[in-house]
């Protein structure tokens, strides 16, 4: 994966953030907080909003926007002003990004049984009923190894569509 200039790291919810700033935090990714804009994961899923907080602020270099999302439906929209200076890359944690504890629990069999939703079969199954939080997730994977054991098994398990990019891409 390249990556061009600034990097915004938006992530579309709380434990996805928890998840980068930890892979940040451990110097496991292929970028670093000094790359990043601000220094820090964004919270914002439009791409006017984005364009609003951020790109008026007249970058000379580009930016790749890296997107951390479940959903492969959401749009992002830039102003056509913006389309050259801006690369958006989506990096797709499809079904959830919750898929990570399942592995790490080492209970996919069991959740593929269940015909459940990933968050809820954490929750009712695995009997973690913080699992979308930020302070959940920064605690449950304070290891790292354990964080990067379960991207590696979601990588080798998970039926990734051709073209989509996922965290195991973002490692070093």
């Amino acid at each position: 994966m390249i990556l061009e200039g600034y990097i915004a790291c938006i992530c579309e919810g709380s434990a996805e953030q928890g998840i980068m700033e930890l892979l940040l935090d451990n110097d496991k990714l292929i970028f670093d907080r000094n790359q990043m804009l601000e220094e820090e994961i964004i919270r914002c899923r439009s791409g006017k909003a984005f364009e609003n907080r951020f790109l008026r602020k007249g970058f000379n270099n580009k930016i790749t926007v890296l997107r951390i999302l479940d959903s492969r439906r959401e749009n992002f929209k830039l102003s056509k002003v913006y389309r050259d200076k801006v690369s958006v890359i989506n990096v797709i944690t499809a079904p959830e990004i919750e898929m990570l504890i399942i592995f790490k629990e080492g209970k996919y069999s069991e959740y593929k049984k269940s015909k459940m939703k990933p968050s809820d079969f954490c929750i009712s199954f695995l009997e973690y009923p913080d699992v979308k939080s930020y302070v959940f997730v920064k605690k449950y994977f304070k290891n790292v190894d354990e964080l990067l054991f379960s991207i590696n098994e979601y990588q080798r398990i998970a039926k990734i569509q051709k073209g989509e990019s996922t965290l195991f891409e973002l490692l070093k």
